[in-house]
């Protein structure tokens, strides 16, 4: 990897943690089906599109990257492990098979221990803000990264409609403007999120085609392209080796000879 191997693994700890799967026998599902009628009632069609959640205890998963980060490309694997709502931990490896450095994050607190460089990283949630808009919520990379809906944009104001079989969820909030897209199994196939103020732009893409796992539904892949002023990230996933609740470990330490850093 590069020089700027602190801020690449950082970018993939932050933006890449959350995306997840569960193991069991796979069977691709067609994009495009027939679709389902939309609702008079708002309400009705929220339960719906919240009804096609993915639902897990603990997720692990390993995952093959491709990394764009500001003009710096690299490849990696990650080992990443989930407890829903709790914490997230993701272990990164160069192609050489060493691992690069190790990631632990709450809905509190924002751990990286950079290997490489022997340096450590503690830092509050909110740290994530430096990169992407200041309402995400560890909830909310949760949802956005797992495929799911998020619930910051379910609400009585969201504007929901059906063009052309497809399924679309718009409106603003709190400055953001946002605006998902729903395939024919009412998964989300785009979500595109905006802070024209704060020159922020998220834009996450499914593959277009989602993963029967015993009657859940999980993309095979995911691209996050994230702007943030002159901060550009683009990162390509395909997963590999998942499973669903299963006991897991979490294991974080960071050595005593180890730097911190702010």
């Amino acid at each position: 990897m590069s020089g700027n191997i602190w801020n690449n693994l950082l970018w993939v700890a932050l933006l890449s943690t959350s995306l997840l799967a569960c193991k069991t026998r796979k069977v691709t599902v067609p994009a495009k089906q027939p679709g389902t009628e939309l609702s008079s009632k708002v309400a009705e069609n929220i339960q719906l599109l919240k009804s096609k959640d993915l639902v897990f205890s603990t997720l692990s998963v390993k995952a093959k990257a491709k990394l764009d980060l500001g003009g710096s490309k690299n490849n990696a694997t990650m080992n990443i492990r989930m407890e829903k709502g709790r914490r997230i931990w993701v272990s990164v490896t160069a192609l050489a098979g060493i691992e690069v450095a190790r990631a632990l994050i709450t809905p509190d607190s924002i751990k990286v221990r950079n290997n490489f460089q022997g340096v450590y990283l503690k830092q509050p949630f909110s740290y994530i803000h430096k990169y992407t808009n200041k309402q995400v919520s560890f909830d909310w990379l949760e949802s956005i990264l797992l495929g799911n809906t998020i619930p910051y944009f379910l609400n009585d104001q969201a504007k929901i409609e059906k063009t052309d079989g497809q399924w679309i969820l718009q409106g603003e909030k709190e400055a953001l403007i946002y605006k998902v897209l729903f395939d024919g199994v009412m998964k989300v196939s785009e979500s595109n999120v905006n802070d024209v103020a704060a020159g922020q732009a998220l834009k996450i893409l499914y593959n277009g085609v989602y993963q029967d796992l015993g009657g859940s539904l999980f993309p095979k892949g995911l691209t996050i392209n994230s702007m943030t002023g002159n901060k550009i990230v683009n990162i390509e996933l395909e997963y590999y080796n998942v499973e669903r609740n299963v006991p897991l470990d979490f294991p974080f330490s960071v050595p005593g000879k180890y730097e911190v850093i702010n």
